[in-house]
């Protein structure tokens, strides 16, 4: 169902006529707050309460609280939805920050880096996620996958007492944010310590079996109340072009996995390492291979405006001394007298129509080939799951993905899938397959109806801009070029204590109130009381003359007239 999206006509204040006392206009319209729900929230896809989190902080010294207070609260409200903040505030290309409405008048909320600091300061301060439930349920579930989205659905359902235990095929859990992820964008100890706050709630982990081969979906069918499929994608597509088998080329979810389980790879002595794609794992894998001294080219076959790779890191690739050659394709690779890949030949692009990604289509243009010397090939074009043991879940196999309804539910009987196992996405996609999944195994066992936020969502031509002053959106700092090559070292950096502040204030409160006073100031009928039991304002609706002048003036269009 479509969402309902708040707009509202623009109307000029002090345009009626007042003749004060009893011969003022009146009008049987009466103001009524009505929350709206923010659009970075609906393009959020872990579903998390950002305005909430984010004016706890902005509001802390209004309300009395101390600054440690407001991060205390907000990472509570952050962790309600997902227990990953420092991870995403590192690793997630802000879906969120595409809805924010402060885009209309300069630039949108670094809600990314937001999170980042509240996760940040949950972590150093140990603060232990919060149970919604000591009663400990009878109904035991099990989760195939130890990845964010298993790791998300574990969370939510252990939260409300409910027995768990993950089957992890590796010796260790957090999947593609582990094994495809570098320490210099993701330090592993954030990534542990995020993890271990879910598994100290007493989530059971069996490391080293792989379902569908150790042990089979029916068993787990019979011997659990509900399984949860969280796989993940990782095992790479080939290109399909000539010389692809030859042993210095790798798929870039096995070159990365293959780096962090410490294997050394031979790249070569003089390396030239191509790296095809231009997504995450491309650029991830480009920026390792030049940590570890290679010269890296990477191939793109649109433009930059297309690449699916994080902006900030494609930036930094660049920074770096990575040549990334746009509308540019591989055409086959040439294999010298040792049986290795000694060149990469490749076509120059132009965009066509666009396709049905609504990008537009890379066409080759005739004559335009050239050659490009390589000693190692990474292909990082896509990626897809290993289904090998749940086949009976694919409707088309070998050519399709696990199909799900809006809940997670599979085509099977007690069992529900996540993550990439659905599709390619994002991390926080993932997160928020598996908080619904358990919000819908909870419902399956208890019979408990669906509860949809069905709040409309308020965009900015329903707000009044003009109450808000231009800010500039803070940047945090970073790891200076050539200091930043050692694997390990985190590039970026976080929010100083004044950068965090000043980036919370930039927030608008869409769709709540956040105290302006615009409203109590405008009322001539002074029929808006201050303080009120729930808001800071309460009605005197006895004094409305329903002047509409509040609902008009509202910045964020928390008032309405009924």
């Amino acid at each position: 169902m479509a969402k309902k999206v708040v707009k509202k006509k623009k109307k000029k204040l002090g345009t009626r006529s007042f003749s004060g006392g009893g011969g003022r206009d009146q009008s049987p319209l009466r103001p009524k707050h009505v929350e709206k729900k923010p659009p970075c929230t609906h393009t959020c896809p872990s579903g998390n309460a950002i305005r909430s989190f984010i004016t706890t902080i902005s509001q802390a010294e209004k309300k009395g609280k101390t600054p440690d207070q407001a991060l205390e609260e907000a990472w509570y409200i952050y962790t309600n939805t997902s227990p990953f903040p420092s991870v995403c505030g590192r690793v997630c290309p802000a879906p969120c920050e595409t809805g924010c409405n402060r885009k209309d008048l300069d630039e949108a909320v670094s809600i990314n880096k937001i999170e980042r600091a509240i996760g940040d300061y949950g972590m150093e301060n140990n603060l232990p996620l919060r149970l919604l439930s000591e009663e400990k349920k009878d109904k035991k579930i099990a989760i195939i996958g130890g990845g964010p989205s298993g790791i998300s659905a574990a969370y939510q359902l252990a939260r409300r007492g409910y027995p768990v235990k993950i089957f992890e095929a590796t010796e260790k859990t957090g999947g593609m944010l582990r094994w495809g992820i570098p320490g210099y964008r993701l330090p592993e100890e954030v990534l542990d310590a995020e993890i271990q706050a879910v598994l100290d709630l007493g989530v059971d982990i069996e490391y080293g079996v792989k379902v569908g081969k150790d042990i089979t979906l029916d068993q787990l069918k019979a011997d659990y109340d509900a399984v949860y499929l969280a796989l993940g994608a990782q095992q790479g597509i080939s290109l399909g072009v000539e010389g692809e088998d030859a042993p210095n080329v790798f798929s870039g979810v096995d070159f990365l996995s293959r780096f962090h389980h410490g294997e050394k790879l031979d790249l070569g002595t003089d390396v030239v390492a191509i790296v095809v794609g231009g997504g995450d794992t491309a650029i991830d894998a480009a920026r390792i291979c030049k940590r570890v001294g290679a010269n890296v080219t990477v191939l793109y076959r649109r433009t930059r405006a297309e690449m699916p790779a994080i902006e900030e890191e494609i930036d930094e690739a660049i920074a770096e001394g990575i040549d990334i050659q746009f509308l540019s394709a591989p055409t086959g690779f040439r294999k010298g007298e040792s049986g290795l890949v000694e060149a990469m030949t490749a076509i120059k692009m132009e965009l066509g129509e666009p396709d049905a990604s609504g990008r537009r289509r890379p066409i080759p243009i005739e004559g335009s080939d050239y050659e490009i010397p390589a000693t190692a090939i990474i292909s990082a074009v896509s990626q897809q799951p290993d289904f090998t043991g749940f086949e009976s879940l694919i409707e088309v196999p070998g050519r399709d993905w696990i199909k799900v309804d809006e809940d997670q539910r599979t085509l099977e009987h007690k069992i529900w899938a996540g993550g990439d196992v659905t599709n390619l996405a994002l991390v926080t996609d993932a997160i928020g397959h598996g908080r619904k999944a358990a919000e819908d195994i909870v419902r399956s066992f208890t019979g408990a109806p669906r509860e949809d936020d069905d709040r409309p969502i308020v965009y900015s031509d329903a707000m009044q801009l003009t109450h808000y002053e231009k800010a500039e959106r803070q940047t945090p700092g970073h790891v200076e070029e050539d200091k930043r090559m050692d694997l390990d070292v985190e590039v970026n950096l976080g929010y100083t204590a004044e950068q965090l502040a000043k980036e919370v204030d930039r927030c608008m409160s869409c769709g709540y109130c956040f105290d302006c006073e615009k409203c109590w100031l405008y009322c001539q009928d002074q029929a808006i009381e201050k303080h009120g039991h729930v808001f800071p304002y309460a009605w005197k609706l006895e004094k409305c003359t329903g002047c509409s002048k509040c609902a008009e003036i509202c910045p964020c269009n928390f008032i309405e007239m009924h």
